[in-house]
């Protein structure tokens, strides 16, 4: 028997108390914006070739402390995904890492358990560019809001202890789990079938269907989840146990990344991942003046983004950069808005 929105949100209320009387240290992992450097080892071969989202395979998880000292754990590991864990998309899955709590306790990874890792597609270097925009992605919507998955940019050595080949070194990143927001907003991952609009906190829904017009991205849902699963498609529902704030992640089909592999959602009749499309409700209009003002207003951090990634190579960054300029034009023009966003609204 399927519980009701009402019945979950009452019973996610209850338990707020529950979840922040346990200890609400730091999650040093994601303290800092600096790129850390890490050692992944284990069956790569295997991870590569057999591509399961339930079997784990062992492995070691290494980095280099702020003192010099190398710390390892004990590691498991299995692809994870969908779109990017099939072979014809891509020639090295992204992955999830899972440690042992007792293990990373007193150290950077203090808090952690399970993570989600975005690796690169293919081992061409342009493919590495298109990690760094995705990364680039979460980090601006970290900037506009707290109800954001924090991400942390690695620079990993790769060693297959199964091939014997030389260890391949390749930037990924890694986003925070669920339950981290929620203990940072005070709110609780909702597991629910579907939802309607009118469930959803208004302001922050109105932001987030901003934000994806800004990097371009239609490979979402807010209320339903993909092929009859659970909500919702490539964001999570978190609840306060009034409200429901939606919050994106898997952001490599946005215009911003302009992956080789992203399509446009087929249901706009838009010809590539360029192209933007709004998808916010008419009913929260009222709202975008306020929400376009609060982006505006974020500008010029938005663009520093840019300029602290250092390894975004020359085209990437003329690419991102015009990217977001034609973001700011529309929104700067009310004969553009009225076009471009009022008059697409659902």
């Amino acid at each position: 028997m399927k519980c009701s929105l009402t019945c979950i949100l009452t019973c996610a209320s209850a338990s707020v108390f529950l979840l922040f009387s346990s200890d609400a240290a730091a999650q040093g992992l994601f303290d800092s914006h600096e790129t850390l450097q890490v050692t992944i080892e284990g069956p790569l071969s295997t991870l590569q070739k057999v591509r399961s989202d339930e079997d784990y395979l062992d492995g070691k998880f290494s980095y280099t402390d702020e003192v010099g000292e190398t710390r390892t754990f004990d590691l498991k590991l299995r692809a994870r995904g969908r779109y990017r864990r099939q072979k014809k998309t891509c020639s090295f899955p992204p992955v999830r890492l899972n440690f042992r709590s007792g293990q990373v306790k007193g150290t950077l990874l203090k808090g952690q358990d399970k993570l989600k890792l975005i690796t690169h597609c293919k081992s061409r270097d342009s493919h590495e560019q298109y990690v760094l925009r995705e990364y680039l992605a979460y980090r601006i919507l970290q900037t506009l809001t707290e109800k954001s998955f924090s991400p942390r940019l690695l620079k990993i050595t790769y060693v297959d202890t199964e091939s014997g080949d030389e260890p391949i070194i390749k930037y990924g990143f890694v986003i925070e789990d669920d339950d981290d927001i929620g203990k940072r907003n005070s709110l609780n991952p909702l597991d629910i079938e579907s939802l309607s609009y009118s469930d959803l906190d208004l302001q922050h829904t109105n932001l987030i269907n901003v934000y994806q017009y800004l990097i371009g991205n239609t490979d979402f849902s807010l209320i339903r989840g993909p092929n009859d699963d659970n909500c919702c498609h490539n964001s999570v529902p978190f609840t306060d146990g009034s409200n429901v704030t939606p919050i994106p992640y898997d952001l490599d089909f946005s215009g911003l990344v302009n992956a080789p592999y992203a399509e446009p959602h087929p249901k706009f009749k838009i010809r590539s991942v360029l192209v933007r499309q709004y998808r916010g409700q008419c009913s929260n209009n009222v709202l975008l003046p306020e929400t376009i003002a609060y982006f505006q207003s974020k500008q010029a951090e938005i663009y520093g983004l840019v300029d602290e990634l250092a390894d975004l190579d020359k085209k990437s960054r003329t690419q991102v950069t015009r990217y977001l300029d034609s973001f700011f034009e529309v929104v700067s023009n009310e004969k553009t808005i009225q076009k471009k966003l009022l008059k697409e609204c659902s």
